[in-house]
């Protein structure tokens, strides 16, 4: 047993151990407490501002709490990292043996894309002038695949006028008319066709399909609104394109589509009321025959005040008394058609255009008119051959006579084409016959014309054609078979290409 005094040493010692130990304790919770008090008193204070109401904070009637904050400020922060770019690692450059390899491997789209089947257009070569007979592919044949309308292809005197003109002029006039390309001999004609139609002033083109579609974005700009009809041919297609003007199609020759069209159009928009306003109609309609119902288009124009732009290539040389065109036939003031343009390649037997009108109109197109201003100006004796047709139709009237003869006759006897039936106007040169009953496909019924107008030719001789139709055509009347009628076809002519029209047409129709 330890002595009592060693015994009574360690207990103090323990007891001193034992203080010092609760000293250090206490001193080190004096220290913590604070800390953790302090903590709580900001996590109370934090806790009250989130969980109570913001003072005074009312958006739109709505009181804003505390969460509504925080959540305001994490859609805030989504919406910042979706409209970060998305981190794209850094491309590694290609070895040089894989670009050859990509290079090998590409392949370019062609330069045109591949002819679909029986696409491709094969016209048969003519080895003669394209007059009433010619001759195709080394065999004679009767033509009525020409829009010789009067028959002056051959003529004597127009032909001595071209020789004359080349004598004295050469060939070609190599320049534009505003850059010494104007020849006395085309301020003749730009006055004889002024003068046979009665209009102040006209302007000739060098090419007879370019004249409408330069005409009609002489005029007609962005912003202003045309009204055509939707069988137009192609050439006045691409000069709505070109125009880059508002455009809306009333139904072929329809004047209660175009009446309506017009109506909607102006009733009660006053913006309508301070932009230029046209009507695009052809004469007579290339892809149809059909004759455009003149004073009535007048009648709509004066009342909703839209301009015209009529075109008449197809139309002057034939329609009206003297041949002056529909405003002759309809006995429509001339100057009440703003502008009128033509091909001079159909009636006159010749080649280029003009427009006629009033003399602002004329004077605005040779500084803004793409196809006068920078096209070389039409060959002087092509000009001098349209100065003798016009003298030849004012001189022989007579041919206007025969012309329409034998428009009626060949009316007359494809009256009961098998499979067949005509859908232009007894007036019309053109003599347009479309399928009774269409096969539902455009390009099988051009198929279907084609073989008829191929047998017609191989078997009895007779040039007759359908209407082919370029892709960029956006035409959608029916197809068919156009024939020009001639004032120098013969009784046996029309025969003929009527019993040959019946005969293939009742082997492939029937």
């Amino acid at each position: 047993m330890a002595p009592p005094h060693q015994t009574t040493k360690d207990l103090e010692r323990c007891c001193i151990c034992n203080l010092g130990t609760k000293r250090n304790h206490l001193s080190s919770m004096e220290m913590v407490l604070p800390v953790a008090n302090a903590t709580a008193a900001a996590l109370a204070r934090v806790s009250a501002v989130f969980n109570a109401p913001l003072a005074r904070a009312v958006v739109f009637g709505v009181h804003i709490d505390g969460h509504l904050v925080v959540e305001g400020l994490l859609i805030a922060a989504i919406l910042f990292q979706l409209s970060r770019k998305s981190y794209k690692p850094p491309k590694k450059p290609l070895t040089e043996r894989e670009i050859d390899e990509l290079c090998d491997e590409w392949q370019p789209e062609p330069l045109c894309p591949p002819i679909k089947e029986g696409a491709r257009i094969e016209a048969p070569t003519l080895e003669s002038a394209a007059g009433p007979h010619t001759t195709v592919d080394g065999k004679e044949v009767v033509n009525f695949a020409s829009a010789n309308y009067l028959g002056l292809i051959g003529n004597e005197k127009i032909i001595d006028s071209c020789v004359g003109s080349v004598e004295k002029y050469g060939v070609g006039s190599c320049g534009p008319r505003g850059f010494y390309g104007t020849i006395d001999v085309h301020l003749d004609c730009e006055s004889k066709i002024a003068n046979f139609l009665g209009t102040q002033d006209s302007i000739l083109y060098s090419y007879g399909i370019s004249t409408i579609f330069s005409v009609i974005p002489a005029f007609c700009k962005k912003g202003d609104i045309i009204v055509a009809d939707e069988g137009v041919h192609w050439a006045v297609q691409n000069g709505l394109q070109l125009s880059r003007s508002t455009v809306v199609y009333f139904k072929h020759n329809d004047m209660a589509s175009l009446a309506s069209i017009l109506e909607k159009l102006t009733h009660g928009n006053k913006r309508t009321e301070k932009i230029r306003r046209y009507i695009v109609v052809e004469a007579i309609y290339q892809n149809s025959g059909q004759v455009a119902p003149l004073d009535e288009i007048v009648r709509l124009k004066e009342k909703y005040r839209f301009r015209v732009i009529l075109e008449e290539s197809h139309s002057f040389g034939v329609l009206g008394k003297s041949g002056r065109g529909l405003a002759e036939h309809y006995g429509v003031p001339i100057e009440k058609i703003d502008i009128i343009t033509a091909g001079m390649g159909n009636a006159l037997a010749t080649d280029g255009g003009f427009c006629t009108g009033s003399v602002r109109v004329v004077d605005h197109q040779r500084l803004s008119s793409s196809g006068y201003v920078f096209s070389a100006s039409l060959p002087p004796y092509l000009a001098s051959a349209a100065i003798s047709a016009v003298n030849h139709l004012e001189e022989n009237p007579a041919v206007l006579a025969n012309l329409r003869s034998n428009i009626a006759l060949l009316h007359k006897e494809l009256s009961d084409v098998p499979g067949l039936e005509i859908a232009s106007n007894i007036l019309s040169p053109i003599v347009f016959l479309k399928l009774k009953t269409p096969t539902g496909s455009a390009v099988a019924d051009l198929e279907l014309l084609e073989v008829i107008a191929e047998k017609v030719l191989k078997e009895d001789s007779v040039f007759i054609a359908a209407t082919k139709r370029s892709s960029l055509d956006k035409c959608r009347l029916p197809v068919g078979i156009r024939l020009f009628v001639s004032a120098g076809h013969t009784e046996s002519d029309i025969s003929k290409v009527s019993a040959s029209l019946k005969r293939v047409a009742a082997s492939l129709l029937q």
